[in-house]
Formats: structure tokens, sequence, C-alpha cells
């Protein structure tokens, strides 16, 4: 059974920083195309930041410039940096991920596109 734990949200003022990490345990982990994703009250999940097997990154409009994805396959374990932040990115932060095999676009911000989801973590932004 492979589990998918985000950590380190928490409620941070406008400008301030904070970095989520999201662990995906077994062996596998290298293999897979990783996104973050997050989802507001009464809100779908949107597509934040995508990193596919390669190291390759995708992200969307709204966060480039000021949110870094990044993974350490020797830890199992994917990053979100996220500096400047806003009030418009208060939601709950979730990590997604989908094997290799499976994925025709690895870096696609899409959530149909990824089976295996975290429970997320808050991000709290204060104006």
């Amino acid at each position: 059974q492979v589990t998918v734990v985000e950590s380190w949200g928490g409620l941070v003022g406008a400008g301030g920083s904070l970095e989520l990490s999201c662990v995906i345990s077994g062996d596998f982990f290298s293999t897979y195309h990783i996104g973050w994703f997050r989802q507001a009250p009464g809100k779908g999940r949107e597509g934040v930041a995508g990193i596919g097997e390669g190291g390759n990154e995708n992200y969307a409009d709204s966060v480039k410039g000021r949110f870094t994805i990044s993974r350490d396959n020797s830890k199992n374990t994917l990053y979100l940096q996220m500096n400047r932040l806003k009030p418009e990115d208060t939601a709950r932060y979730l990590c997604a991920y989908e094997s290799r095999y499976y994925m025709a676009y690895g870096l696609s911000l899409e959530a149909a596109d990824r089976r295996f989801w975290g429970q997320g973590t808050q991000v709290t932004v204060s104006s």
C-alpha cells in the first residue's frame, strides 16, 4: 500500500514564504510524474505545478515566478517552495502522482490525469 503524506502547511502573512513537502512511500518514486494541486472551499482542484520523472517542471500562470517544485528521489520526497504568497493562494494543497506508464504527458496540470492522491495540507495567507 503506497502512502502519500503532505506536510508543512500553515498560516503566513501576505508576502511570506512556506515550503511544503510530500512523501510517497514505496520503491518506485523516481518513476512517478508528480504534481501539486490546490483546492479552495467551494472550488475544484487547480493544478499548481508538476514535475516529471526526468525533472522537467511545469507551472500554472498564477504561480509562475513565485513557486518552485522540486523532488529528491533519494528521500521519496516532493517539495513546493512558495514565495511572495498572496491571500488568493489560500487553499488545501494536495500532492498527486501517476506512473509514467499511465500518463502520456507527465507535466499535465489536469487533476484527472493522476489517480493517486494525498489528503493535503492547509495553507492560509492573511492579508
